[in-house]
């Protein structure tokens, strides 16, 4: 016989526990099925921090921001440290606002202080004032109430709520494949099968693998990133989290960065790796070591250009960036998250659990299936 749960979420990453957690604020009993071990490094959810970057002009990433940031505020100070550290956040340059909005600076500061988020337009002069780490050269938007989260601990924080509230997490249970019928939804897994009222697949890398086949999803392509980590030349200045939209053509692509404390500050090019097969990652941290040193060395003259200590992950990004939280029958996907997904979690983790509970709840159109 099988395994009878309510809802299950394929998938352990902080997508898969961020909606586990949001059923079980709900009073619901999830179980969460992950392919790897607790701490692994084969998906994108692995590591010390991650961008908490506001830098968004529109509403359905602003929207889903907010929805984001009282989660992370719910999710409290585990071990006595909040789970966002908002040192700051400064972006600059003429370039393409990350995440594919093309919004300039200026269209980006008046969403953020429409929505009351603290954000103020400084010249360069004042900028490298503040922040003489980075070199810049054109106006910087600078906003406090941004900076990074604590990736690690925000995912072993999930874990710990999912468990005390009487849900599960399954590691090295993986999905094999997924059936629907008329009564429910049946996950096959090495150790047996179970079934649900509906399902939750926010696998990541391993999505189109496992429900391409029955769901309309859109082309997901799989990168292997290399961003690094760079020793600050005066340990002791203080650094913010930072995006440089860079002008086409004089980079590989924008680039993005946060302090890592005990690693560094992080500097990567945002969406330049090479297309993988997330089973068989070949793991290379080379291909623009050299490009991404030089950037260091023009334009963050208080990092040690020599100094990069490279880092493996992926992106699993759509065409136009945009994520896809969407329901299809008993199904309900997560998936695209093109490398900026991490600060959104809480809120992701939100509309999935909408989903997964009502049958006519709707994300925004733009994250829809199409």
């Amino acid at each position: 016989m099988s395994e009878r749960v309510p809802f299950v979420v394929v998938g352990g990453g902080v997508m898969g526990l961020s909606t586990a957690w949001e059923l079980s604020r709900r009073d619901e009993r999830p179980l969460v099925l992950e392919r790897f071990a607790r701490g692994h490094t084969r998906g994108a959810s692995h590591g010390a921090t991650r961008n908490f970057n506001n830098a968004y002009a529109d509403d359905h990433y602003l929207d889903l921001l907010v929805r984001a940031r009282a989660g992370w505020d719910a999710l409290g100070s585990p071990g006595g440290e909040p789970l966002l550290r908002l040192h700051g956040l400064v972006s600059h340059g003429g370039g393409a606002a990350l995440g594919g909005t093309g919004r300039g600076l200026t269209a980006i500061h008046e969403q953020l202080r429409a929505r009351g988020i603290a954000a103020d337009l400084l010249d360069s002069a004042e900028a490298s004032r503040r922040w003489p780490g980075i070199r810049f050269e054109q106006t910087v938007l600078f906003s406090p109430d941004a900076g990074v989260a604590r990736a690690s601990a925000a995912l072993e924080e999930l874990e710990r709520r999912i468990v005390a509230a009487g849900g599960e997490v399954r590691w090295q249970t993986p999905a094999a494949r997924i059936e629907e019928d008329a009564d429910g939804v049946t996950v096959h897994t090495p150790a047996g099968a179970v079934r649900a009222d509906a399902v939750v697949v926010t696998a990541g890398a391993w999505t189109s693998a496992l429900v391409g086949g029955s769901i309309p999803l859109p082309s997901l392509t799989v990168t292997e990133e290399s961003p690094a980590h760079f020793a600050p030349r005066d340990p002791a200045v203080a650094w913010p989290s930072f995006n440089h939209f860079v002008t086409p053509g004089t980079w590989p692509a924008p680039v993005y960065g946060m302090p890592t404390p005990g690693e560094g500050v992080k500097v990567g090019f945002h969406r330049v790796g090479d297309e993988v097969d997330p089973d068989a990652r070949p793991f290379r941290t080379d291909k623009h070591a050299a490009r991404l040193a030089e950037y260091v060395r023009e334009w963050m003259p208080g990092l040690d250009a020599d100094s990069a200590a490279p880092i493996s992950c992926t992106y699993t990004s759509t065409v136009d960036e945009a994520f896809v939280l969407d329901r299809v029958g008993r199904i309900v996907v997560g998936a695209g998250f093109s490398g900026q997904g991490f600060k959104f979690a809480p809120g992701v983790g939100a509309v999935l659990a909408d989903l997964a509970l009502d049958p006519a709840a709707r994300a925004a159109e733009a994250f829809r299936l199409r």
